[in-house]
């Protein structure tokens, strides 16, 4: 009777290889086998995200990897956004400062800082990676303001060498342009220059609490940090779950629109 079962058990699953199991539904390049990723790109997902995010002090009440979080929740909405995409692991060793004179965010423990050429060579090692593996489109996008022109320069470098055989584009208006607009929203809701602040204030401790509430440390909470040398620049106490859904969908509308742009330009050439 065990032998009968455990050749129909047997039978069973010779029926359903596993080889016919679909893949997860994800966009993270990490969750994936080789060959998932190789079968999405027949598919036609030929494009890659590559984000940037530093790990840097972010005040008292917010932990180092906010960028991280935050590029995890955007980056992912962006690709499925545009159908086509997959993310690669994100970059997390940006430049910060340096070690030799720590000052800014390098003065407070945790922050990890990269010399900006040893930055550059690892984003155009990541993007001749992918490339090598298959992707015909390559998307920089950073989430904080120190990687911004070497992810420009980079693009610039690579679309020249690889003339026209894979392309890169630089999303620069997810962080620059969609500062601004941020800002503007912010203030068109009554919110001052001072309260919305420069640096772990309502910008990022919003974003946050929208994407990944358990990681502020809401007791911790405190105008300005609390006082000098907390990091903060601000009023994260002025911070709400809705205004960060409001302003990631900002940093996503404008990365979506120079994506779009930066492909249809390529098409008409």
């Amino acid at each position: 009777m065990l032998r009968s079962l455990s050749v129909a058990l047997l039978c069973a699953a010779s029926a359903f290889p596993l080889s016919a199991q679909r893949p997860p539904d994800t966009v993270f390049l990490e969750d994936l086998t080789w060959d998932e990723v190789r079968d999405l790109q027949r598919a036609g997902k030929t494009t890659i995200i590559i984000g940037t995010a530093g790990q840097e002090q972010k005040g008292p009440h917010m932990v180092m990897g906010e960028h991280k979080y935050v590029l995890t929740h955007t980056t992912e909405q962006i690709a499925r956004a545009l159908g086509d995409a997959l993310v690669a692991p994100i970059i997390t060793y940006v430049p910060e400062g340096s070690w030799e004179n720590p000052r800014g965010h390098m003065a407070m423990a945790g922050t990890i800082t990269l010399p900006e050429d040893r930055f550059r060579e690892l984003l155009t090692h990541s993007a001749k990676s992918l490339k090598a593996g298959g992707f015909k489109h390559i998307i920089l996008i950073g989430d904080s303001g120190g990687n911004q022109n070497g992810m420009r320069d980079v693009a610039t470098a690579l679309n020249a060498e690889w003339g026209g055989a894979a392309r890169v584009t630089f999303a620069g208006d997810y962080y620059t342009k969609a500062g601004e607009d941020m800002r503007k929203y912010l203030m068109g809701k009554g919110f001052t220059a001072e309260a919305i602040g420069n640096h772990a204030g309502m910008l990022d401790t919003s974003e946050l609490m929208a994407v990944n509430p358990k990681h502020v440390r809401r007791d911790k909470l405190a105008n300005a940090g609390g006082g000098p040398g907390s990091g903060v620049s601000g009023d994260p106490t002025k911070a709400t779950p809705e205004i960060g859904k409001a302003l990631l969908k900002i940093k996503i509308d404008n990365a979506l629109a120079q994506i779009r742009a930066a492909r249809a330009s390529s098409q008409e050439n």
